[in-house]
């Protein structure tokens, strides 16, 4: 179990670097007009600004690459202990889209569109992982310790940040309990990273596009 919520100053600059990363995606998602989002110089305003701040953070805090999970050496016990999580997940998401009628096998089977998005994906994938797990993560850590206290809430924050979505935040509490136990344990970006990809891509060919709406989170969610 994690620790009971501290009050120091190291505390203190923990949550005000959770506050900064939940401030410049709030701007993306809620403030900065969507049309002008789409536009990818408008677009990697508030991603620059996630990574100067953790670039600081990191650097003020002598935290290595390798600390941060940017490393090989423990990818495959990270995707090891990804591997059953992510199959049950799947499973549960075939179930309900069996169920449903929206399971869209040629989505599935077209190897071709599969490497087409997978790239762009896993580079998406790997920004979220990295401000979820690098940056909010570690900070939570300082605040309630290393355990199911600090996992459940970064999984809740990361849940939030996919409102008004219901679908993707049910998807994303689960994501997100599973990726920062693993992350805790052994943190490897990438790793997170390809599971982030795949199961974006099975949730994607497997629930009906009218619970997904696209995909859409914040103000983009109310877009036709």
């Amino acid at each position: 179990m994690g620790t009971a919520v501290r009050h120091d100053k190291p505390a203190i600059v923990a949550w005000c670097e959770i506050g900064y990363v939940l401030a410049c995606v709030f701007a993306g998602e809620w403030v900065i007009p969507q049309r002008l989002m789409k536009d990818p110089r408008v677009y990697s305003i508030p991603v620059a600004l996630v990574l100067i701040g953790g670039f600081i953070s990191h650097w003020v805090r002598s935290e290595r690459p390798s600390e941060l999970g940017f490393r090989l050496d423990n990818f495959l016990r990270a995707f090891r202990l990804l591997l059953l999580p992510m199959l049950i997940a799947c499973c549960m998401l075939i179930m309900i889209g069996w169920a449903a009628g929206s399971i869209n096998i040629n989505m599935a089977l077209d190897s071709q569109r599969f490497l087409r998005r997978a790239t762009p994906l896993f580079l998406w994938g790997l920004q979220q992982q990295y401000a979820l797990q690098a940056i909010v993560n570690r900070r939570v850590q300082v605040i309630l310790g290393k355990g199911s206290a600090s996992v459940l809430a970064v999984a809740l924050i990361f849940a939030g940040l996919h409102a008004p979505n219901l679908a993707l935040e049910v998807a994303t509490f689960v994501g997100g309990i599973i990726w920062a136990s693993v992350y805790q344990r052994t943190p490897n970006l990438l790793a997170l990273a390809l599971s982030h990809c795949v199961m974006t891509m099975v949730l994607a060919a497997t629930l009906p596009p009218v619970w997904l709406h696209g995909l859409r989170v914040g103000a983009g969610y109310f877009n036709r």
